[in-house]
């Protein structure tokens, strides 16, 4: 289960005087300016797992001269056991923007939690929206949307073991996929043998786990919710702090797994499209075919994980650590989740393909 963190950075909507006043300091030492203005714009909706403070920066001098508009991103007063810390996802972000993925650019890394009391990295700021339950409103498929978000995904899935940076990304052992399992295990603690869905779901994804792949750099949380779009455009891809090395297949399985589709089970592409727009653009970018076999796979493992950070989430508000009407809500979507987990097994049962 998740362990608590330090508070991040003020106790309300925004940052403390006296911290902003700090990292005014630290910007302009930083940014080699003469000064540098931090507006502070308030808290972001969104982010269950981190805190996302809209700042624009007003830099006086020096190379990065001028006005720029920014979200500092830092941790929440708690956390989940997955989620990697802001200096290590800043340096997977830097990464992936490397490779020429539509993320935002990371500017400046505190990785000292002295400063706003949490680490935090500060990242350009994208326009648009990124609401699931609005993304999958519009009347007609939203089949380029697909289709490059899957070419965006080829694009991530280029960065291998041996990035610059990315040393401290763990191989999964012996296999993402069952790695993937033991992780869940371990998390849902005592609901791995008490719940009876969790226990059979975790059992046949230990029997059914496909051999093992190439790792490539997944998002491991590639769905409808953590893109952006504005005007029909994709403007940025978020929230990166699951991200590890695994099979290429699972980012599929996620964007791709019912619980996912905010109800539009029509869609089966994030509820968005059909998955052949999706896996047409992936294929476009990534060098290697799909294969749909082992996307039904993580779809079900999706299911697992999601149902495993649903309890996460519940704990983090029982527990008092962070109280949170959203955190206790997501602990009460176990059961949904289930069901598309029993669901997804049925399906990939009548295929005849696994055990």
């Amino acid at each position: 289960m998740s362990g608590a963190a330090k508070p991040g950075p003020g106790s309300g909507s925004g940052l403390e005087p006296a911290r902003k006043a700090a990292l005014e300091s630290w910007l302009a030492g930083q940014a080699r300016a003469r000064s540098v203005a931090v507006i502070d714009e308030g808290r972001l909706s969104g982010g269950a797992i981190s805190l996302n403070l809209a700042v624009t920066l007003e830099i006086d001098g020096g190379p990065q001269e001028g006005r720029h508009a920014c979200v500092l991103r830092t941790g929440s007063a708690s956390g989940v056991s997955a989620s990697l810390g802001k200096a290590e996802e800043a340096a997977v972000l830097r990464a992936v923007f490397a490779a020429g993925a539509t993320v935002p650019e990371p500017l400046f890394v505190g990785a000292d939690p002295v400063l706003l009391g949490a680490p935090f990295y500060i990242m350009r700021r994208a326009g648009g929206v990124a609401a699931g339950f609005r993304m999958v409103k519009s009347d007609e498929p939203r089949r380029d949307l697909a289709r490059e978000l899957g070419r965006q995904l080829g694009l991530i899935h280029r960065v291998r073991p041996g990035a610059a940076g990315l040393g401290f990304l763990a191989r999964p052992e012996p296999t993402a996929a069952l790695q993937a399992v033991a992780d869940c295990r371990r998390w849902a603690g005592g609901y791995a043998a008490t719940d009876p869905v969790l226990a059979y779901g975790l059992r046949w994804l230990e029997r059914n786990a496909p051999p093992p792949s190439d790792l490539v750099l997944c998002h491991r949380d590639y769905r409808t919710g953590n893109y952006m779009v504005e005007d029909d455009r994709l403007t940025a891809i978020i929230d990166w702090e699951f991200a590890g090395w695994s099979d290429p297949m699972e980012d599929l399985g996620w964007f791709c797994a019912a619980c996912w589709r905010f109800g539009r089970n029509d869609r089966e592409a994030g509820g968005i499209a059909d998955r052949a727009d999706l896996y047409a653009g992936y294929e476009e970018t990534a060098g290697r075919r799909v294969e749909p076999h082992a996307v039904a796979y993580w779809e079900a493992a999706a299911c697992m994980r999601w149902a495993v950070i649903a309890i996460q989430q519940a704990q983090r508000h029982i527990s008092g650590t962070e109280p949170s009407l959203e955190l206790a809500l997501t602990g009460r979507m176990l059961p949904e989740i289930e069901m598309d987990l029993l669901r997804q097994l049925d399906a990939v049962a009548a295929s005849g393909t696994f055990q």
